[in-house]
């Protein structure tokens, strides 16, 4: 959600009960306007919050004015102060897949993790424990990088694509129809395109290239894991994920208010695929 419009956006998010107290709001209002001013960014989302067991992690992200450009994460525990997290990395998603369960809220925990290493001594080989260490501001960056590739959403015609290239803002956006905002094809993943480059050009033939240059929510698997819902007599469409609880996009039809915030503990529902 964007960090100028916080208030309006926090009240259409309500209904999943994901609300912030006054005084967070309060800090969050002047301590986001201060972090687009310092670091230089087109625009501040406020991406929500990670439950932590003795703090909780209070996320922003900054976008350049290439909208799908690579964001920059920043972290608060108090939403005054905010630390810049590092990109994400496979290596990092790879060394943090073995942590299960909640966040501590100390950036500074160490994990860890016991494994089996081949040890090669002369012609000898065997097997030797080994004990990881795995820093909880690691685990923190490739969760929500996670996140942010699985379950991000932006509606369609929020963004479009310059014939150059550079992906902007869409300023002539006045939001979906009723009819539209009603269907998971008017969604996308708002990350770059995965499934889009290996469509036929028979598939691709509909498709508006200055619009639909990302992957639709209708294809995502398993099928069924978006939860689509009317809310305040059809004057608001709110999606929800199933396979990431917490993560709630809202948007009111035939306006430009839209947006996503995840409030949850960081654990992905791998049980989603038996359960629908």
């Amino acid at each position: 959600m964007d960090a100028e419009s916080l208030l309006l956006s926090l009240e259409l998010a309500s209904g999943s009960g994901q609300g912030l107290s006054p005084d967070r709001r309060a800090s969050l209002l002047t301590s986001l306007l201060l972090v687009k001013r310092d670091y230089r960014y087109d625009r501040v989302l406020f991406w929500g919050r990670i439950l932590g067991i003795i703090a909780d992690y209070y996320i922003a992200q900054g976008l350049s004015e290439d909208q799908l450009a690579p964001r920059k994460t920043l972290y608060s525990l108090n939403c005054m102060e905010w630390s810049l997290l590092p990109p994400a990395t496979e290596e990092m998603a790879l060394q943090t897949s073995v942590v299960k369960g909640r966040f501590m809220g100390d950036p500074s925990h160490e994990y860890e993790h016991t494994e089996m290493q081949k040890v090669k001594e002369g012609e000898k080989v065997f097997d030797e424990e080994v004990v990881v260490q795995i820093k909880e501001e690691t685990r923190l960056v490739s969760i929500i990088d996670q996140i942010d590739k699985a379950v991000a959403v932006i509606p369609r015609g929020a963004l479009f694509k310059t014939p150059f290239g550079p992906i902007h803002v869409n300023r002539t956006f006045e939001g979906l129809s009723l009819s539209e905002a009603k269907k998971l094809s008017s969604y996308f993943h708002f990350r770059e395109p995965v499934e889009l480059k290996n469509k036929t050009l028979l598939e691709k033939a509909d498709l508006d290239p200055s619009l639909d240059f990302m992957d639709s929510l209708e294809h995502d698997i398993p099928k069924g894991s978006w939860s689509i819902q009317m809310e305040r007599g059809n004057a608001l469409v709110v999606l929800r994920s199933l396979l990431w609880p917490g993560l709630t996009f809202y948007h009111a039809p035939r306006t430009k208010n839209c947006g996503y915030i995840y409030v949850g503990t960081g654990e992905k529902n791998i049980d989603l695929p038996f359960m629908l």
